[in-house]
């Protein structure tokens, strides 16, 4: 198998304890994979910096410089390596642009209303993860509640930490990405609406019928944000969110014309 090489060096290691996620049921109907090229995506990473750099440096050895790779958003927050992360896809990203694909994801979402309104709609970030990215960046907040000055003397020093461009970069981050039938989100799409009609809240943050009903256009679906026990493939979905911030285990997918792969 192509990734063979990335599963025995990512297993090599012992393995975490499973991720309290979701089970997948058994499909019902037939997943088309029609990507117009081969691709790979990756899940959410939430701070893991050590396994995204493992995944990504091990992929590009064993699948080339050309492939391009999706990566599908929720990058900082909850394990303690965000600054690196962040600062990593930026720099992949700026130096290939052509193959190196960054989704916006909720919590991007989130660090970006921290930075515009850090005493209003921001402080629901530091209570999902918020506070973790801020100290990968030296940034401390005392415990318990927070107030509305040390919240905002908490963003604008976090604005001042980040590396130039960077915050520019994640405010233009796209929300979904599309090649062929297969369309890569954050979380979720409408599977009454077609790809084009969705709205930001849903491919962000999800949709009531997203994991229960499969599309009915012939579209597949690739996207994260929902921890599953295992990568599934069904249903016009592929789910790749396998926790990697407490379960230790990030999912990569090469997606190909009739074939995915998963890698753990």
């Amino acid at each position: 198998m192509v990734l063979k090489r990335l599963k025995s060096l990512v297993s090599g290691r012992s393995a975490p304890s499973r991720p309290q996620g979701r089970v997948a049921p058994e499909p019902r109907v037939e997943t088309r994979l029609a990507p117009e090229r081969p691709f790979v995506a990756i899940g959410d990473i939430h701070g893991c910096f050590d396994l995204m750099q493992r995944h990504y440096t091990t992929l590009r050895a064993e699948l080339g410089e050309a492939i391009e790779v999706v990566f599908l958003g929720d990058y900082a927050d909850r394990g303690p390596q965000s600054a690196q992360v962040l600062e990593q896809l930026f720099a992949w990203q700026t130096a290939s642009p052509d193959t190196v694909i960054c989704l916006m994801g909720n919590h991007e979402k989130m660090l970006l209303e921290f930075i515009d309104d850090p005493a209003g709609k921001g402080l629901r970030w530091l209570v999902n993860g918020g506070r973790e990215t801020l100290a990968s960046y030296g940034i401390t907040l005392p415990p318990g509640q927070v107030t509305a000055d040390d919240a905002a003397d908490a963003a604008d020093a976090f604005e001042a930490a980040l590396p130039d461009g960077l915050e520019t970069w994640l405010r233009d981050l796209p929300l979904i990405w599309s090649n062929g039938n297969i369309h890569c989100v954050h979380a979720a799409m409408d599977p009454s609406k077609p790809p084009e009609a969705q709205n930001c809240r849903t491919l962000l943050w999800g949709h009531r019928d997203f994991l229960t009903t499969p599309r009915a256009d012939g579209q597949t679906v690739v996207h994260g944000h929902t921890i599953m026990a295992e990568p599934t493939l069904g249903d016009t979905r592929i789910s790749i969110d396998t926790g990697a911030y407490h379960s230790g285990r990030l999912t990569a997918a090469l997606i190909s014309p009739g074939s995915c792969e998963f890698s753990l």
